[in-house]
């Protein structure tokens, strides 16, 4: 998937204040991970329609973080899921991963 997390938005929302930044930053490494985990567990309960609340969390994450592809296959995944299908779930945990990864890089 052609998806990459950025900072574009973040620092142009921050007019440049590193502390803002860090703060924004602070707050997803914080949250990610859990709201990831949650996502799994609903899935692993098949309780579908959780699943796809948690994926409307993640999506904002998502978008904060640049990835407009990304953001568009979360609202996609979303609405499958409230119908039972999790067939973009692949893709969407190729997204989650990239997430993480940019995070604790960052």
């Amino acid at each position: 998937m052609d998806v990459v997390p950025n900072l574009d938005y973040i620092c142009q929302l921050s007019q440049g204040d590193k502390s803002f930044i860090h703060e924004i930053l602070q707050v997803i490494k914080k949250e990610l991970p859990l709201e990831i985990w949650t996502y799994n567990l609903h899935l692993a309960e098949e309780d579908f329609v959780m699943a796809a609340e948690d994926v409307h969390k993640l999506k904002h994450k998502i978008s904060i973080l640049g990835m407009e592809k990304g953001y568009h296959l979360a609202v996609d995944h979303e609405e499958n899921l409230i119908k039972g299908n999790v067939s973009l779930k692949l893709d969407f945990d190729e997204i989650l991963e990239l997430m993480l990864c940019f995070i604790e890089k960052t």
